[in-house]
């Protein structure tokens, strides 16, 4: 009853009370955003949501377009700036997935969704994370975040759709917040969880430059589609 019927009235009433309580904070937010990234704020990216459909996530930016004599992006390391580590270490840059979850593209609880490259070098057993929509946080967080291997991590997802209560709900939700205060697992520098999931495998030997380069292609056409 809950995970069928209850869980998604709960998640749009919670974000809808969540935006409305914080409304002030986000505008804030969006305006200091506009100044540290000289421009547009927010920042979107195709996500698969569930049963794989693919849908655009919203965060607050985090790193600036600042870009070389060529045009070209500057590295990760250097657009990203003392304002757009502390969205990050804060989890403020995560607030406006809010509205993702109010237009029911995603749950307070949930898988957290990846990206595309991501999932195409996920097994079919991996892939049934996809049968439910993705979370703000979820178990994976709750139990290392990013500083857990990406076998851990997307075992952490199956285990969470095995067994969707209420109280597991709350209790992510808890715990959720305790991590946020504590800023902890938040370490983005050097982890192998949080790499991409086709390199993190290339990396360890796991699959070859062939069936790499095959599935990037695959993305790629997944997100023209989509």
């Amino acid at each position: 009853m809950y995970r069928k019927y209850l869980k998604r009235v709960l998640d749009f009433c919670c974000a809808l009370f969540a935006i409305i309580v914080l409304s002030p904070f986000l505008l804030v937010f969006m305006i200091l955003g506009a100044i540290f990234m000289g421009g547009n704020p927010f920042f979107t990216q195709p996500r698969p949501g569930k049963d794989e459909k693919v849908f655009k996530l919203i965060k607050f930016r985090t790193m600036n377009n600042a870009k070389d004599k060529n045009g070209n992006l500057l590295p990760d390391e250097v657009r990203l700036n003392r304002y757009g580590k502390f969205l990050r270490t804060t989890s403020v840059d995560e607030l406006p997935e809010l509205i993702n979850i109010l237009t029911g593209d995603m749950a307070v609880i949930g898988p957290r969704p990846q990206l595309v490259k991501d999932m195409v070098f996920m097994n079919s057993k991996q892939r049934k994370r996809h049968s439910v929509r993705p979370g703000l946080s979820g178990l994976a967080q709750v139990n290392g975040r990013n500083v857990i291997t990406w076998e851990d991590k997307l075992s952490w997802d199956l285990k969470y759709i095995d067994n969707i209560t209420f109280m597991g709900d709350v209790k992510l939700i808890l715990e959720t917040v305790g991590k946020v205060f504590k800023r902890a697992d938040i370490n983005r520098e050097g982890t192998a969880s949080d790499m991409d999931f086709g390199d993190y495998l290339l990396q360890k030997g796991a699959i070859s430059k062939k069936e790499y380069d095959q599935k990037q292609a695959e993305a790629k056409k997944l997100l023209r589609r989509g």
